[in-house]
């Protein structure tokens, strides 16, 4: 299923157009040309409201052509002797594309809105969290050591946050340009997880993390900065659901043609819905209560993974939440760089 969800608008709208095909065939007479032709803008309506262009024009031709070859004269034949019909066609595309515009028009500013918002505050709390530490420090009043270590902890863990927030929209950006090639040499996951976990080092939950690595695991090609990337926002996300106590487990393993990563946190189970749209951006699970975050983070893990024609999906165990990884290993290291490694 994990294949079809990211065409799950095609498959409806192609199902909604099998479905009208035959409604339209079983009562051509009641309905009239005309009517049949109005409703067979309706898949063409469903797909344009996502406001991508590409996928409605598909759609809109698989539109015209069912029309065209089982409705307009001579049927079943692509012939088309009154150009009256010609004009429908192109109505067909003109609908399509003007929904399609609008909607592209609307999504946009809405998400800008969201960005905004969730910039504004997401910068927000942590700047106010380091300026009020920093503030305890500046002032006369003695501290001890452990009260000063405590401050500046805080302030180490906002200023982190910060950080991941900052690199987060800078490798949103650059994944959305198709300009922007990755940047690829060959990555050891070791290194890459042993980088990511730096960032939590004073992580009061540091200590629940448990990482379990393959001793035969491969150097895999790909971009180790966004590699980096990617395991920072699992285990940062990992850490903001699981609580004290808990466990977070990271593995990763490979056979001949994949390499598998898992980041498993012990935690309450998420709802079906909630599973499938996580990985949309500024997505934000609702009944989780009052955890920070932008919403962007997986979304990042998303984009990352389809950078490198991997697969992402999350599921519950029994106990809490996985996060599986999987990356086809279509290029094999030199003899001379696996001596090295």
């Amino acid at each position: 299923m994990i294949f079809i969800y990211p065409y799950r608008h095609y498959v409806v709208s192609f199902l909604l157009l099998s479905m009208i095909t035959m409604v339209s065939q079983l009562f051509r007479i009641e309905l009239g040309l005309i009517n049949i032709a109005l409703i067979h803008l309706i898949p063409v309506i469903v797909m344009a409201l996502r406001g991508n262009m590409g996928s409605t024009m598909v759609v809109t031709a698989g539109s015209v052509v069912l029309f065209d070859l089982l409705y307009v004269p001579p049927e079943y034949s692509f012939d088309v002797h009154d150009l009256t019909y010609i004009w429908s066609f192109f109505i067909f595309f003109a609908v399509g594309y003007t929904i399609s515009a609008q909607a592209k028009r609307i999504q946009a500013n809405t998400i800008k809105e969201i960005f905004l918002s969730t910039l504004s505050h997401d910068l927000k709390t942590p700047l106010s969290s380091i300026l009020g530490n920093a503030s305890l420090l500046l002032k006369d009043q003695m501290y001890d050591a452990a009260t000063r270590r405590e401050v500046l902890i805080q302030i180490n863990d906002s200023g982190q946050r910060m950080n991941r927030l900052v690199a987060n929209l800078l490798d949103s950006a650059r994944l959305q340009d198709t300009h922007s090639a990755l940047r690829k040499e060959w990555c050891d996951f070791e290194d890459i997880i042993g980088v990511a976990l730096q960032e939590f080092r004073y992580n009061p939950k540091e200590s629940q993390i448990s990482v379990r690595i393959d001793p035969d695991l491969r150097l895999f090609w790909g971009d180790c900065a966004l590699l980096v990337r990617l395991i920072v926002n699992l285990i940062d996300n990992a850490l903001k659901y699981t609580d004290n106590g808990k466990q977070i487990r990271l593995s990763v393993t490979s056979d001949a043609k994949t390499i598998k990563l898992i980041c498993f946190n012990e935690s309450t189970p998420i709802k079906k819905a909630d599973l499938k749209n996580m990985f949309d951006r500024f997505y934000r699970i609702d009944h989780m209560g009052d955890i920070g975050g932008s919403g962007i983070g997986l979304s990042i893990c998303r984009d990352i993974v389809n950078a490198h024609s991997g697969v992402i999906e999350a599921y519950n165990i029994q106990n809490g939440v996985c996060f599986e990884i999987r990356f086809s290993v279509n290029k094999l290291p030199s003899e001379r760089l696996k001596e090295l490694q």
